[in-house]
């Protein structure tokens, strides 16, 4: 499916420039009969699953029930399978969302039977045999974005441009505890080829972050336009999950409706 959203959700920022709240009312509550009621959150590299709090707490004011997944970020097996250990506890058809490196994760832990659905946020979504280095190759990566490797393979995000290169839209608060809160990655696991492509099977939804200094703009339409994803652009940094909730939490309210009834 190809067709794409590509919406600023102009609603949505009409009601932060008059400065509402915008609480989730009953009529933004998920109905009684629908059937994707579950949650999965999915963080990427250089971070923890507490940046998903404005996103889960749209979600759950909504009706939705949320769960977030820790990475260890040690290798791509270990990240799926702490991913389907949660998918696991599911009581029904799920919504799958991964941010960056979470969006690796979730193409490969997504063929979980629960897994209704997939969101990648400003994220990765490589096809089966491939590896997520594999990803970059024709694109430039933005200067801004610069990793600092460790002599025993771990990855930081350099100290100095973290903010302009992960969080540019944050408060400098914001941007220094993320910054200094950040989880290192195991960088093998970006040469680990995937054994499954969850979107080839599963319908997806994609956020696109117009001013993600991680990715060249190109490559991440030409992944979400490859996989077939319904593509919103949201005006944010990589961090758009923590500083654009509203608008990713909508996202993912899409796919749940929009999703198949029954996971397979």
């Amino acid at each position: 499916m190809n067709m794409k959203t590509r919406k600023l959700l102009a609603a949505m920022a009409a009601a932060v420039s008059l400065g509402v709240a915008a609480p989730a009312h009953s009529a933004d509550r998920i109905p009684d009969d629908q059937a994707v009621r579950n949650v999965v959150l999915v963080h990427g590299a250089f971070a923890d699953g507490s940046g998903w709090r404005g996103v889960y707490d749209e979600l759950t004011e909504r009706g939705y029930r949320v769960s977030i997944v820790q990475n260890p970020l040690t290798s791509l097996a270990d990240d799926v399978a702490a991913t389907r250990r949660v998918l696991d506890r599911q009581d029904g058809p799920t919504i799958l969302v991964g941010h960056s490196w979470g969006g690796t994760v979730i193409t490969e832990a997504g063929v979980h039977p629960q897994v209704a659905g997939l969101v990648y946020v400003s994220a990765i979504s490589p096809d089966a045999g491939e590896t997520t280095a594999q990803q970059y190759q024709g694109f430039t990566t933005p200067p801004e974005f610069v990793i600092d490797t460790q002599g025993d393979g771990f990855g930081f995000l350099n100290l100095e441009k973290f903010k302009a290169g992960f969080a540019a839209d944050a408060s400098d608060t914001d941007a220094a505890f993320l910054r200094d809160s950040q989880v290192p990655i195991n960088m093998s696991a970006f040469a680990t080829k995937l054994e499954h492509a969850a979107w080839r099977t599963k319908p997806s939804w994609a956020v696109i972050a117009t001013q993600d200094k991680a990715f060249d703009q190109k490559m991440l339409f030409h992944m979400a336009e490859r996989i077939g994803a319904g593509i919103t652009e949201v005006e944010a940094s990589h961090a758009v999950f923590m500083t654009q909730p509203k608008a990713v939490a909508g996202v993912i309210d899409q796919a749940a409706q929009g999703a198949k009834t029954t996971a397979r």
